[in-house]
């Protein structure tokens, strides 16, 4: 039995060697994304069949040594040679366990970090995978299928000695992994079925990466039963659970053993045999009928669809649309079953849009103030403007000291919102219409911009270039047969690249300030000159009133001069007394004045002639009864 044992250990590890060997080749001929996934399960499932078929000749030699050793005990008459102590120093005893106690936790430990580091690699590679295409697909389907098959009946054949016969334990890890195998390459031929049937490139990205989070998920268990290794009671004599012998890869590779532990359960909570129930062993019998009986159901429920309201449906069968009626519309419809008719929904009358120039992300500014400065959203790309200021500042000798270059670098934010108006022809025109939609509106809105003044398109050319830019889309689009309406094509925050923002801002600074000056200049203007005409005006006519008081004044001095000639010679004598005494009167008046009354006195008079600053505080007034 023992011969056997080894050699089923050994036909394990030549069956999954072959098998990664033949699924990475298949993986690399069909350009598959789960076929390399699939090929790292499958060679740790190798190296796990290689330590655990090396323990198994470990425990075959030290079988044979224990059968010597007895045979050898019974012939002696003298046993004390052959004692228990000595029995424990035999060699092939001492290999198991120096192989069960340093090997295995290090082998362990290496399986662990091949687990996790496999995974991290394998995420990071599918999330660096580009655009590819699957080829040779039937060939690849059917190698993944006999792949499959195999494994399945070597892994149902080391199952089922693990449950039959005892001292097996060491075919359980082998075996396990043998059926994920071939669990596994019956997925990538899913896989490769479903694209061949018409769905996305995408089924075998995200199953690659299912895959790759249930490696990642047995490193973890295999961690947690590291741990639990060390705090784990030791009992002699007692075989305990292979450390490297995952317990979700063969609940993975044998879902059925679930009903086992359930049993156990069951019959161990409520103290009778529940596994011995008709209702039980009626259930574990027509499981799989049932789950077939389900998956039947579910695979008619296929015939019904519905179409939401806003939407329309394009119904196939076996690739190409629908005869009679391709177009299906809101509403409840029947079809046949997946995979003869398949339909493909689009939102027809939902306004669609997508942007140009830039990249949204999650920390993108909604300020209501926008500056040049800081960049708006996640990613902005540079665009070429024309610039139609082609002249050169002129210096001396008549020589250009430097010339304006030609074309300048904005970013531009479009957003293109457009609306679905012939389903069939946004469908079956081109495989990816909406790519190729933002497509054609970038480069339209590229040949625009180069045509395109920087300053006009940024100031008062904003909404012209929104309509040029529209209707130039939508007449490539009619071109291209997409069979859809531009509703709204808007150029909005425009300005130069972050980087030289700073400057432009500085140059658009200083031009403000001198308009500012020539604003302020022409002001000046217009209020001095006024003034000045006013001013003039002003003079001139002052000018002419003391013309005419003066010609008004010297007529009056001519006028007087005769009246008084007529009054001098009519009486010389009263006139030359009136003309004393009137210029004695105007002249004096203001003047203190001191009277003599006598005449036979000789009085000083002192008279002080200085000017006084303020009389009505100086000059004291006389009593009122100083006159009597």
């Amino acid at each position: 039995m023992q011969r056997n044992t080894n050699r089923n250990g050994l036909f394990n590890v030549v069956a999954l060697l072959a098998a990664t060997l033949l699924v990475y080749g298949l993986s690399r001929l069909g350009n598959s994304l789960v076929g390399p996934v699939v090929t790292v399960w499958l060679g740790l499932g190798f190296l796990v069949a290689t330590v655990s078929g090396f323990q198994m000749r470990l425990e075959d030699r030290e079988e044979v040594e224990r059968l010597e050793f007895e045979e050898i005990s019974q012939g002696t008459a003298d046993s004390s040679l052959f004692s228990t102590k000595a029995a424990d120093s035999f060699p092939a005893r001492r290999s198991r366990e120096q192989f069960e106690r340093f090997f295995v936790p290090g082998f362990s430990l290496l399986m662990f970090l091949a687990q996790v580091g496999g995974a991290f690699a394998l995420w990071r590679w599918l999330a660096k995978a580009g655009p590819y295409e699957l080829t040779k697909g039937t060939v690849t389907m059917a190698g993944f299928a006999f792949v499959a098959l195999v494994l399945f009946l070597l892994g149902k054949y080391q199952s089922g000695l693990v449950r039959r016969l005892t001292g097996q334990r060491l075919l359980r890890p082998a075996s396990a992994y043998l059926l994920l195998g071939a669990y596994l390459a019956a997925a990538c031929a899913g896989v490769l079925v479903a694209v061949e049937a018409g769905a996305s490139l995408r089924v075998d990205l995200y199953a690659a990466r299912v895959i790759t989070l249930l490696l990642a998920l047995i490193g973890a268990e295999n961690l947690v039963a590291m741990v639990f290794e060390i705090y784990r009671p030791r009992v002699k004599g007692r075989s305990e659970r292979l450390l490297y012998d995952s317990r979700l890869v063969g609940l993975l590779g044998q879902p059925e053993g679930l009903f086992t532990t359930a049993a156990h359960a069951l019959d161990y909570q409520f103290g009778f045999k529940v596994s011995e129930t008709w209702f039980y062993r009626f259930l574990e019998k027509t499981l799989v009928w049932l789950v077939m009986v389900q998956l039947l159901l579910v695979w008619l429920a296929t015939c019904f669809l519905t179409i939401e309201p806003g939407e329309q449906g394009i119904l196939e069968r076996l690739g190409r649309p629908h005869a009679a009626h391709p177009i299906l519309g809101p509403g409840v419809h029947w079809k046949l079953p997946w995979p003869v008719e398949l339909v493909y929904r689009y939102r027809t009358e939902q306004v669609q849009s997508f942007e140009i120039g830039y990249i949204t992300g999650k920390q993108d500014h909604h300020e209501n103030t926008i500056l040049w400065t800081e960049a708006h959203f996640e990613e902005e790309f540079h665009m070429l403007v024309a610039n139609r200021d082609e002249g050169a500042s002129s210096s001396t000798n008549g020589f250009s000291a430097e010339q304006t270059v030609p074309v300048s670098l904005l970013v531009v934010n479009i957003p293109v919102q457009f609306q679905i108006t012939n389903i069939m022809m946004w469908a079956t025109n081109c495989a990816e219409p909406s790519q190729l939609l933002e497509k054609t509106a970038t480069r339209e809105v590229v040949r625009y911009l180069v045509n395109a003044d920087m300053l006009d398109i940024m100031t008062r050319g904003r909404e012209a270039a929104g309509h040029a830019l529209r209707q130039r889309i939508q007449d490539r689009a009619n071109e291209l047969r997409l069979g859809v309406r531009l509703v709204f094509v808007g150029v909005q925050g425009i300005h130069p690249p972050v980087k030289v923002a700073s400057a432009y801002e500085a140059v658009i600074a200083a031009i403000q300030e001198k308009e500012t000056k020539i604003q302020q200049a022409e002001g000046y203007r217009a209020s001095t000159l006024p003034q000045a005409r006013a001013e003039a005006v002003r003079l001139v006519n002052a000018a002419q009133v003391y013309r005419e008081a003066k010609v008004v004044e010297a007529f009056a001095q001519a006028d007087q001069f005769t009246n008084r000639l007529a009054a001098f010679r009519a009486s010389p004598q009263v006139y030359g007394w009136r003309s004393y005494l009137g210029t004695l009167a105007q002249s004096s008046t203001g003047a203190r004045k001191y009277v003599i009354a006598t005449t036979n006195t000789q009085d000083v008079i002192l008279l002080n002639l200085e000017d006084k600053l303020r009389p009505d505080l100086l000059d004291v007034p006389l009593p009122a009864d100083s006159t009597k």
